[in-house]
């Protein structure tokens, strides 16, 4: 019985095994001779002026975290789509607690002023 399993251990291995193989073949063959053009920050074309280090407001992490949630939702209502005939009334409801859910999310975030673009 424990015979049945061994490909498991297999694939397992292969599963560990591959990354370090593929950074191995990565590193004996990426170009090694740095040079100051090879290290130089490229930007468009333009060398920077300044720091190029920009401080972002948090408010735009904001956005991507809301839009982020969202777009999970959208995922996770794509399969109840699809057995919508099959599942009942019983999954109607619990998608209806779903969106309810995030519309109190929503409306929470609208309150505080997050989804304000300034």
């Amino acid at each position: 019985m424990l015979s049945d399993y061994h490909f498991i251990g297999v694939f397992v291995l292969v599963a560990i095994a591959f990354p370090f193989l593929a950074l191995g073949i990565a590193w004996l063959l990426r170009p090694k001779k740095p040079n100051p053009v090879k290290t130089a920050i490229y930007e468009c074309g333009l060398e920077t002026i300044g720091d190029a280090w920009v401080r972002f407001r948090a408010q735009y992490y904001i956005y991507a975290l809301i839009f982020v949630a969202f777009d999970v939702e959208a995922v996770f209502l794509f399969p109840w789509a699809v057995a919508y005939h099959r599942v009942g009334l019983w999954a109607l409801a619990e998608v209806f607690l779903f969106l309810g859910i995030l519309t109190i999310g929503l409306v929470y975030a609208w309150r505080k002023g997050a989804l304000r673009w300034q």
